[in-house]
């Protein structure tokens, strides 16, 4: 089956060929008559010498798919960078829940103050205690 961002079919670009199911024994068609052996196997070189070329338009049109989704995602997140001294909540995570913690648990946490930026979206926390948290 043909994949929307290919264009292609999977086998189609390892083998340079499609996949063809084997029609019923004994049954004719006018179709299979008409062919013939030679210009069948020149197409498929010809296939054959096209199939680098198939791949690369396959890749660049990958690409392009991922670029346009990016840019779908990038337009519609409002994203919120804080400075340090900022204070902040944490999200309870799978690791950070505390053990009898249900289902109608808390979901955030604590009022924490930014230490430091360390990367894009990552900070550094401390409690009101002045406790620096751990990178778990």
């Amino acid at each position: 089956m043909e994949k929307s961002i290919m264009g292609e079919t999977p086998l189609s670009l390892v083998y340079g060929a499609e996949a063809l199911q084997p029609m019923k024994v004994g049954e004719q068609i006018l179709r299979y008559f008409q062919t013939d052996e030679e210009e069948n196997n020149e197409a498929l070189l010809v296939r054959l010498e096209l199939l680098d070329e198939c791949r690369d338009l396959t890749h660049i049109r990958m690409v392009a798919q991922k670029q346009r989704m990016e840019r779908y995602y990038n337009r519609r997140t409002n994203l919120h960078y804080f400075k340090v001294g900022d204070l902040v909540l944490r999200k309870i995570t799978q690791n950070t829940r505390q053990i009898n913690a249900r289902k109608l648990g808390p979901t955030w946490e604590g009022s924490y103050r930014v230490l430091a930026v360390t990367d894009k979206g990552s900070y550094g926390l401390e409690n009101q205690d002045g406790v620096k948290l751990s990178r778990k």
